[in-house]
């Protein structure tokens, strides 16, 4: 199923298609519209806005890591937080993430930034803001997606049994419920 034309994945679509109807949500569209056609660069690319729903179902989701917004340089967000394209030198803070991972469970960093392998194991990389105009970070952070990934939050809190969350980040701490 979509959202005019953006497909979001057949389970998330059931859970959250009251949250597509809803005032605020139908805000967020015309927000984006508008700032797509007053010539902004947005990221990720409209295509990829719910890719961590494309990525993770909802009946698969086991961990939620949950950051900020998408990465607002060129070619690196791709709407699953903390990752990147490949062939993109990874950020600082996914470097960080990296170092943390290989001294706690001696994780093998890999030579890439790109985390889509995680989301076919259950985990949900999901930012609280879905969208950010290029080199501006945090500018839709006051765009109505505090609202729908609060909803999302709240779905999976009482929908699913045994989740682990990750609140990667004070922004994302935030989001305690």
């Amino acid at each position: 199923m979509s959202t005019n034309n953006v497909k979001i994945e057949d389970s998330w679509m059931s859970v959250l298609k009251d949250e597509f109807e809803k005032p605020y949500f139908k805000e967020l569209k015309q927000f984006l519209l508008t700032e797509k056609n007053a010539g902004k660069i947005i990221y990720p690319p409209g295509s990829l806005i719910f890719n961590a729903f494309n990525s993770t179902p909802f009946d698969k989701v086991r961990v939620v890591i949950l950051g900020q917004d998408p990465y607002h340089g060129e070619n690196q967000a791709h709407g699953l937080c903390f990752s990147i394209q490949h062939g993109v030198k990874p950020p600082p803070s996914l470097v960080n993430i990296y170092k943390e991972l290989k001294s706690d469970v001696n994780f093998e960093i890999p030579s890439h930034g790109n985390l889509q392998k995680w989301t076919t194991q259950g985990v949900f990389l999901l930012n609280a803001i879905l969208s950010v105009e290029a080199n501006q970070p945090a500018s839709h952070q006051k765009s109505g997606w505090q609202e729908f990934t609060n909803a999302v939050i709240e779905k999976l809190s009482k929908e699913k049994q045994g989740l682990i969350f990750l609140l990667w980040g004070n922004f994302a701490q935030q989001k305690l419920f």
